[in-house]
């Protein structure tokens, strides 16, 4: 691929919303090969998004994916795959549901369309308790958790949805604890309002993002630990962010199925430096 002063695409995308304004934002690059891992890293820092997703698609709606959030890869990221899913069904031709993402980290990632919905096909995270004393950590979340868990991040959870909503991070504390422990941190209580089965905040700071409106691969570890705390496979979820998303969740064996939403914001173009990075 020739990107040097070539116009290079972009898509940006609300996930786990069905309007502008809320959800989780993510930029989305379809690409015809990669260029190198510079560049990607470099326009991702530039959106200055959560997460920035690149997609090389291939034959058979077999397509690479890979994420970046503004300052490390990442191995899996549920709103920009929804993001991407959007992206080449509804902003691109010649491709049709279902699809398949093949991922450098998590696998081989599906994704399907039904009843108004992208269903992500993503691997379960099993969470198990933490035995070492997390007062510190507890401390730097600003709440205290009737309960510690953890899978690839940590899992909070607390008596009331209220308590969630409350939670005021002391984000450099929580990006000391991240910096040793590579894991974000996941707060979560039983849903309060008649509608949803649980609510959920996700904090990333040591990875670039505070806090992550909408976190689709955090459903990984959430929905199969309120799947066995509530007695059923099938579960509605609402991240409550300021932006806030709402999910819909459905654990099969070692897959969790999540549904959502998306919409695009906006769409433009990028213009390199003649050697495709700074």
């Amino acid at each position: 691929m020739t990107i040097g002063r070539q116009p290079l695409a972009f898509h940006q995308v609300d996930a786990f919303t069905d309007r502008v304004f809320a959800g989780n934002p993510a930029a989305v690059y379809v690409l015809d090969a990669w260029p190198d891992d510079a560049t990607l890293a470099a326009l991702a820092a530039e959106h200055n998004l959560s997460e920035t997703a690149f997609v090389v698609p291939g034959a058979h709606a077999r397509h690479e994916l890979r994420w970046f959030t503004p300052t490390v890869e990442v191995e899996l990221c549920g709103h920009a795959t929804l993001a991407s899913a959007h992206v080449l069904l509804n902003e691109r031709t010649g491709h049709d549901a279902p699809l398949t993402f093949v991922t450098r980290f998590a696998g081989e990632l599906g994704v399907d369309a039904r009843d108004g919905r992208l269903w992500l096909d993503l691997p379960a995270r099993i969470a198990t308790p933490v035995e070492r004393d997390m007062a510190d950590v507890a401390t730097a979340l600003g709440g205290r958790p009737i309960e510690w868990q953890a899978a690839t991040n940590y899992l909070a959870v607390f008596e009331t949805a209220a308590e969630v909503a409350a939670l005021a991070p002391d984000m450099r504390a929580l990006a000391r604890h991240s910096a040793r422990t590579h894991l974000g941190f996941i707060a979560t209580a039983a849903a309060d309002d008649g509608v949803h089965d649980f609510v959920s905040r996700f904090f990333a700071p040591g990875h670039g993002v505070d806090e992550d409106p909408v976190t689709g691969s955090a459903h990984c570890t959430l929905a199969p630990y309120w799947a066995q705390h509530l007695g059923r496979t099938e579960l509605a979820a609402r991240q409550i962010s300021a932006r806030g998303g709402e999910l819909l969740c459905r654990v099969d064996g070692d897959r969790v199925h999540v549904g959502g939403q998306a919409v695009t914001f906006c769409s433009g173009t990028t213009y390199l430096p003649e050697d495709g990075h700074s």
